[in-house]
């Protein structure tokens, strides 16, 4: 269960996803506060956020995400899984009109939103992108998944290539509607990208002056009320 006291904070996140460099940045600035890293499955990571247990969720679009704030983080490339020596293989982009004709997984799990996906589904429908690997490693159809999943699933016989006028694979953010902690905001600002110390809400510090600066300004000032003064070695103008 995710933790309430605040002391704690647990990140959701689905097959493929990659929140090492966040969980890097957050114990650097906050070594005394675990950040919890839980797998979850693609289909069960909105619902696991809204439940309470995880805080928030690395999770990719579409899903039911009613009762979260989501938050866009980037978009995967779709590619297609094949074997090292199947004819694909031999281009390094795909279109959809490659796949025309060719078998096609389709695991339960698939998470590739594509309407008019190509190709002919293959009647068994693994319940897993893992078994999909292994049939497709067998010859049995091609799988479409997001990049990451197939860098996840890598093995020696198999190789992917993207497929360029496929839909990409969103990938957000996902945390409970409405007022957040601030364990939950300071995640939201890592994952944005703020710097140590930086708020939404916190008034930025105005900068000191230099002396140069503070000079000017009072040679502005002066300027504004017609007391200019004349600058060293400037010549008086004569009377006529």
């Amino acid at each position: 269960m995710a933790s309430s006291s605040l002391r704690s904070l647990t990140l959701g996140y689905v097959p493929g996803g990659t929140p090492a460099k966040w969980a890097r940045l957050w114990a650097q600035r906050h070594p005394d506060i675990p950040l919890r890293l839980q797998t979850v499955a693609a289909a069960d990571a909105a619902a696991e956020v809204r439940d309470g247990a995880i805080d928030v969720a690395v999770l990719r679009l579409p899903a039911d995400t009613s009762g979260l704030a989501v938050i866009p983080l980037y978009e995967e490339t779709t590619v297609a899984v094949v074997p090292t020596d199947h004819i694909l293989s031999a281009a390094d982009e795909l279109t959809e009109a490659d796949l025309e004709g060719e078998p096609v997984l389709m695991p339960l799990d698939h998470v590739v939103d594509w309407v008019d996906i190509p190709g002919v589904p293959v009647e068994h429908r693994p319940e897993t992108t893992e078994s999909a690997i292994e049939l497709a490693a067998a010859g049995v159809g091609v799988l479409i998944v997001p990049q990451s999943l197939a860098r996840l699933h890598h093995r020696k016989d198999l190789t992917y290539r993207p497929i360029a006028d496929a839909p990409t694979c969103p990938v957000a953010l996902a945390v409970p509607e409405g007022p957040q902690s601030a364990l939950i905001e300071e995640f939201i600002g890592i994952v944005r990208g703020r710097k140590p110390g930086s708020s939404r809400t916190q008034a930025q510090p105005v900068p000191k002056r230099t002396a140069r600066e503070k000079t000017l300004a009072k040679q502005a000032a002066r300027a504004a009320a017609g007391k200019v003064a004349r600058q060293p070695g400037q010549a008086k103008r004569g009377r006529r």
